[in-house]
């Protein structure tokens, strides 16, 4: 199935920020555009906001003077939805209300052409609801853009229960042809970006919730020790609370009210407060003049052991012994018994696994990392029993590496550890279920929420049965089923033979096959 010729029109329905940015992509890949708005002026204003930004462009150089004046020419406003009726494709961004679209493509359907692809920008709402009653639903999907959609590479190509899968892949390959980086998934709550993405905000918020670190100190262990570019935190300042919170709870309802996917309590009284993010001046963090963000609980200076032991294979952590080693510290290596590092005073540094420190004599745990050798901050977790020596030589052995150390209270898990695993954990459910494949999902929480892995890579890295054992020991330490792990990360942790890297391709194999689809604020 080929892509839609660049000679047909496209036509977006919704003049707001989103609909203009999907004409702008659609226009600037060659096609005819035309939007459409139940407000004619409203679309007489969004082809002209098109024009202006394609004209700034040229202005600056980003596009050439002869490409700028063709595609001014190529993109107009509809007076009427009948005027749309020589589209080869139409997409919809209006308002997300389930009984407007339904109406609004039930009315498209007897304008457009037989052959006319009916896209949904939705990114909540269900494809296959909105499918409902339509006399052609086959050739209905979504098309989720990410905002703004002519600088974000993701779109989700979504297929609800009557998409046809010819009608998909054309849908597919016209997208990637406008330079874009499609992922199919099916009808599901969230998609991939909206469904995967809820632990990295759930495991901070629960972090917080558990009295284990403030907000500051999160943000900054997932930022400088995790590896992503903005803590959940300020990120949701960013989006909105109310957005955020909003996206969860749906996705939340759409799962019959899942613990896997429980809103957080803080959150809603946020919200209830008035405290909305940056829009409202005020969220986890104040905004506004003369506001300071809180700062990362740090520890003080202290002095780095000068030798320890390493006792068995610390595993994701296996790098620290070089870098000690490269710190001036003396390292001895034992096989037998650990994993954990020994410091002098007999207290022992093990690497998070979902268990807590007051359950063993003198134990500090220390947080999962990207990379040990280019993170700037670790995280490690005491409990009241931990000696003041244990917690100075852990912590100084950290300095002594160069990173900054927050200490937070004893939380199974700790803060990136908790929050990838339940990430693989979700992605591991995702592909069995057949609502995408792992490559596609690692590339949209890469492109679509910039994640530093995706979660397939990710467990690939640490090993088959990391996540499903720290999941296991945080389900037994917190019951209630947020965090049992699922059937499918046990399977890819002790039933599928094979080698690490071919784990999730080894349960695509395995149960591939339609299933209800999902998407993130």
């Amino acid at each position: 199935m080929t892509a839609i010729e660049r000679s047909r029109t496209v036509a977006v329905v919704g003049a707001g920020t989103m609909g203009q940015g999907i004409a702008q992509v659609a226009l600037l890949a060659g096609h005819r555009v035309l939007i459409y708005d139940i407000d004619a002026a409203l679309a007489a204003r969004g082809a002209g906001s098109v024009r202006d930004r394609v004209e700034r462009m040229a202005a600056k150089g980003r596009l050439d003077r002869a490409e700028a004046e063709d595609a001014i020419g190529r993109i107009d406003s509809a007076a009427a939805l009948e005027d749309l009726s020589a589209a080869a494709l139409v997409v919809e961004a209006v308002v997300e209300d389930a009984d407007v679209k339904r109406a609004l493509f039930a009315a498209l359907e007897e304008v457009v052409s037989p052959d006319a692809l009916l896209a949904t920008n939705t990114s909540s709402l269900s494809v296959t609801e909105l499918a409902a009653g339509l006399a052609h639903p086959g050739r209905f999907l979504g098309l989720h853009f990410f905002n703004p959609a002519p600088l974000l590479p993701l779109v989700e190509v979504v297929s609800g229960f009557a998409t046809d899968p010819a009608a998909a892949e054309r849908a597919y390959r016209t997208v990637l042809g406008w330079g874009k980086t499609p992922v199919r998934c099916a009808d599901t709550p969230g998609f991939i970006v909206n469904r995967i993405a809820r632990p990295f905000y759930a495991e901070a918020f629960a972090v917080y919730e558990e009295q284990g670190a403030d907000p500051a100190t999160i943000d900054a262990v997932l930022r400088e020790s995790g590896g992503f570019k903005m803590g959940p935190f300020q990120l949701t300042d960013l989006i909105g609370q109310d957005v955020n919170e909003a996206v969860t709870r749906s996705v939340w309802e759409s799962f019959f009210r899942s613990p896997k996917f429980t809103p957080s309590l803080a959150q809603r009284r946020l919200v209830q407060s008035g405290r909305l993010g940056r829009k409202s001046g005020h969220g986890w963090f104040p905004y506004g003049p003369g506001a300071a963000l809180p700062q990362p609980h740090t520890a003080a200076p202290e002095e780095a052991p000068a030798k320890v032991t390493v006792v068995g294979d610390l595993g994701p952590a296996a790098e620290l012994a070089e870098l000690m080693e490269e710190a001036g510290i003396s390292v001895t290596s034992t096989e037998h018994g650990g994993p954990y590092i020994q410091l002098p005073g007999e207290g022992q540094l093990v690497l998070a696994d979902g268990k807590t420190s007051v359950e063993f004599a003198d134990v500090v745990y220390f947080d999962l990392a990207l990379d040990y050798r280019e993170a700037t901050r670790i995280a490690l977790s005491v409990s009241e029993d931990t000696s003041e020596r244990t917690l100075a030589e852990a912590v100084g052995l950290f300095q002594g590496l160069g990173k900054q150390v927050s200490v937070i209270g004893d939380v199974p898990g700790m803060i990136v550890a908790r929050t990838v695993a339940m990430l693989i954990d979700l992605t591991a459910d995702a592909v069995a279920r057949g609502v995408a494949c792992a490559e596609d999902i690692d590339t949209a929480m890469r492109l679509g929420v910039n994640y530093p892995l995706g979660p397939a890579e990710w467990h690939d890295r640490l090993g088959r049965d990391w996540a499903y054992d720290l999941l296991h020991h945080l389900d037994e330490r917190c019951p209630g089923g947020r965090y049992a792990p699922s059937l499918a990360l046990f399977k890819l942790g002790y039933a599928a033979g094979g080698e690490d890297e071919a784990a999730f391709e080894d349960s695509e194999d395995a149960e591939e096959g339609p299933d209800e689809a999902e998407g993130t604020e």
